[in-house]
């Protein structure tokens, strides 16, 4: 596993989102890093994104499922270029659509594995597919359509 997260090499600018900007205190911070040809990520949900007591929020889940699948998104296109993810100019992506399945209670104060497997891959476009896991039972799937961040998205 590569020792820095790929959201640690988005430029400042580029570094505010709640799931996963480290310059966002307050948001969930993830961190997403390549696993051989897949990427992984793991978060621990804090006693306030309960659902009901014992049980997360399943709102978390998909924010954590599209943080990881934008960041993946952005390692797999400078794989693809052969470049450090922390060179210039940046690449990234945002969610163009997210579909998530919830397959079984996710357990409150486990810590949760996300696995990103890529199924399509283009310039402009990346699809990851996401499987939430917490102690080895799958909790959700996911899919995220990420695109290439627009020009207009750029701060000035």
């Amino acid at each position: 596993m590569s020792k820095k997260a790929f959201q640690d090499c988005y430029p400042d600018e580029l570094s505010h989102c709640y799931g996963c900007g480290k310059h966002n205190h307050q948001g969930h911070q993830l961190k997403s890093y390549w696993h051989g040809q897949q990427t992984i990520a793991h978060f621990t949900p804090e006693s306030f994104h309960t659902a009901i007591p014992g049980f997360v929020y399943g709102g978390l889940i998909a924010s954590l499922i599209d943080c990881h699948g934008t960041g993946s998104a952005a390692a797999v296109a400078f794989r693809n270029e052969d470049r450090a993810m922390a060179t210039l100019p940046a690449i990234r992506f945002v969610t163009g659509a997210l579909n998530v399945n919830y397959l079984a209670p996710t357990p409150q104060g486990v810590e949760l594995e996300l696995i990103g497997f890529f199924s399509e891959i283009k310039e402009r476009k990346i699809i990851v597919d996401i499987v939430v896991s917490a102690n080895g039972v799958v909790c959700a799937k996911g899919a995220v359509i990420a695109v290439k961040m627009p020009q207009s998205m750029t701060i000035r």
